[in-house]
């Protein structure tokens, strides 16, 4: 999940005292005018009003003294960027004194919580459905161009990257499709397509997707999820292309998707023309209990895992789901469909249009440090928080549906409608450093007595989201936030208030590590770490990641497919990724492990000033070159502890805490 640009605190209220803020009165959401009045507790109707230093805010940009500039590592430093975050702040101020409660407000600019996404007016992320996209094409927009149903592969590529782009501009987070080798394997076999023009439309589809189109001259977030073979439930299904019925089934081509996944994956591995990794799309695989470990492609995988890490692993080996009831939305949102059985329109359909209207993160180191010792205090607090997050959500949920239908979001609107079967996102950030605070450092979440209470609370929250689901109407899930701004503000502002609370980083660099994850530097061993992890990563409703931040490329593809294979057969953890670090020489490309200069340079040119590489890992997400992260990010990949092979192949059988099995 992408974090967008932490929120502006411009305004002409005078700094809220810190203290815990009243509870807001819940405002249904079906109230339609709620949209312009906004809520009767906001700063607005108290007569407050916001105002934005438009000098102090483009100078700030310009000479880079506001962190926000480099808040989100999707972006860099330039001209659109100027003018997202210009118009980003008046955007906030909108939602945070006219929309919101007034307490809501307090909450956010106090970093009690942080409402994400604030200087976007929009949902947060959401899954497509392919399907209806190459059946009906890209249109029913008035005034816009319209594009009929797709005939053949590139022109259906053409769609795809037309429709992702577009479609992010009416969404503040990821876009998604599922089921991609499977719903485009049909043009591949009308087409009779030979492998080399295959992979020309891979190109042709990964080169667009990692152009900054976007707004504030941002990349797309995108996601593609694979099935790698044909989903029972469209096993039987006959394709409709251009208006017409294929007389083949899905699940007959199966050695079509093989090609796509093929080009796929190469384009992929090999990088752009500078061997520099393409960040979008996201791939994700599902990962059944019948995956085939030794087909060829499988091979080409986990090479491209090995140097690049770029997949999500979905896990199915460990899960009593079925594949075709789960769909990936974003980089980690993952839906249980369960939930969504009440709400109609059937298991497929309702996954590809499904997604999160919005995302509120709680503070919980905060909460350590101002209830060390009292937990029965702490969870008053939090519940208090809980709720002003869930008032938010439904407020922006009631603005956004009203300005869908009002016509603000035109291709939203077509291909969506409507919101119903869209999550509300709660989040959690900061829980070791709860931990250490609660118990004035005598501790932390990797002591069995740490480990506990986040285990407690984290339970506490899931049994809220029930609260708010039943209450409101409306899905809500419980996720571990990415907050890759959010976590050095939280630990920023808290350091303001209150200068003995402890704190992950340095005095220059603070942060805070994310949701319930392990201190970074806690072991260089990846099974420990998941053995570790893995009751706390199942707490997660919403879905969650974990990533294996190794020191340097995977030494083959062999010793990837069996560390991933191993992961998902001993643990239960929804997702991982494998994380390699590498670096980029502008001469020489690609070079295994950190490299802040090429050494292959310095032996070629000794009398020469040394060559600068660019440093790439994942920021939460997606690979970024690290010095386009954010204060806080940069002081966490200081203090991590990278994974190792050598440490992964001496930790002997993994065995799971949930069950019996090992690997």
């Amino acid at each position: 999940m992408l974090e967008n640009h932490p929120a502006p605190t411009d305004t002409a209220t005078p700094s809220p005292v810190d203290g815990p803020a009243s509870t807001p009165v819940a405002v249904p959401a079906s109230d339609p005018s709620l949209v312009a009045r906004g809520s009767t507790d906001s700063a607005v109707a108290r007569g407050e009003r916001p105002t934005v230093d438009a000098i102090a805010t483009i100078t700030e940009y310009l000479d880079r003294s506001d962190w926000r500039v480099n808040a989100n590592a999707n972006q860099g430093y330039s001209l659109g960027g100027m003018m997202l975050n210009t118009s980003g702040k008046v955007v906030a101020n909108y939602w945070l004194s006219q929309v919101y409660p007034a307490a809501a407000g307090q909450a956010h600019r106090n970093a009690d919580l942080h409402i994400h996404d604030l200087d976007m007016f929009a949902g947060y992320c959401a899954g497509w459905s392919l399907k209806d996209l190459l059946q009906q094409g890209f249109n029913g927009v008035p005034g816009a161009i319209a594009a009929g149903p797709a005939k053949h592969f590139s022109s259906a590529v053409g769609q795809i990257v037309n429709f992702l782009g577009t479609l992010q501009n009416e969404w503040a987070g990821a876009q998604a499709f599922s089921s991609f080798d499977t719903y485009m394997a049909p043009f591949v076999r009308l087409d009779d397509m030979t492998y080399a023009q295959v992979k020309q439309c891979m190109q042709e589809l990964i080169f667009n997707l990692n152009v900054p189109s976007r707004w504030g001259t941002q990349t797309p977030f995108t996601n593609l999820t694979f099935d790698w073979t044909c989903p029972a439930d469209l096993a039987d299904e006959h394709p409709l292309i251009g208006d017409e019925v294929c007389d083949f089934a899905y699940g007959d081509l199966q050695a079509e998707m093989d090609l796509i996944n093929r080009a796929f994956m190469e384009v992929m591995t090999e990088g752009d023309a500078e061997g520099r990794v393409f960040t979008f799309p996201i791939p994700t695989y599902n990962i059944t209990r019948d995956f085939d470990w030794d087909a060829p492609n499988t091979e080409l995988l986990f090479t491209m895992t090995a140097k690049y890490g770029l997949p999500y692993f979905q896990n199915f080996i460990n899960s009593e789901l079925d594949p075709g009831m789960i769909r990936s939305m974003c980089c980690r949102l993952q839906l249980d469909l369960r939930e969504l059985l009440k709400r109609g329109n059937g298991l497929f359909g309702s996954a590809e249009q499904t997604g999160s209207v919005g995302v509120v993160t709680i503070n919980m180191a905060r909460l350590g440090h101002l209830y060390a010792d009292d937990e029965a205090a702490l969870i008053a607090r939090l519940d208090e928080l809980l709720e002003i997050g869930r008032d938010t959500l439904e407020l922006k949920r009631t603005v956004i549906q009203h300005h869908i239908d009002a016509g603000l979001f035109p291709f939203t609107k077509r291909y969506l409608g409507s919101l119903d079967n869209h999550f509300s996102t709660l989040g959690v950030n900061g829980m070791n450093e709860m931990v250490r605070n609660f118990t004035h450092d005598a501790y932390d979440l990797t002591d069995p007595r740490g480990y506990a209470m986040c285990v407690r609370l984290l339970d506490h929250v899931r049994d809220k989201m029930v609260e708010f689901q039943e209450a409101t109407g409306h899905l809500y899930n419980l996720e571990a936030t990415p907050a890759e701004g959010t976590t050095y503000r939280f630990a920023k502002e808290d350091r303001k208030r209150y200068p003995g609370i402890l704190q992950a980083g340095t005095e220059t660099n603070p942060y805070y590590t994310n949701s319930s994850q392990i201190p970074v530097g806690y072991t260089d061993d990846p099974f420990e770490a998941q053995e570790m992890q893995e009751e706390l990563q199942t707490k997660y409703t919403g879905g969650t990641v974990l990533h294996l931040y190794m020191n340097e490329r995977i030494s083959s593809a062999a010793a990837c497919k069996e560390f991933v294979r191993r992961s998902l057969t001993a643990f239960r953890a929804p997702y991982i990724t494998i994380t390699p670090t590498f670096s980029i020489c502008p001469v020489h490309g690609y070079l295994v492990g950190e490299h802040l200069t090429c050494d292959k340079c310095a032996e070629l040119h000794p009398e020469a000033e040394p060559v600068e590489c660019e440093v790439w890992t994942r920021v939460m997400g997606y690979f970024r070159p690290v010095r386009s992260f954010n204060i806080g990010k940069k002081g966490e990949y200081a203090e991590r502890r990278m994974f190792t092979e050598v440490a992964a192949g001496g930790h002997g059988p993994a065995v799971s805490r949930l069950s019996a099995v090992s690997a």
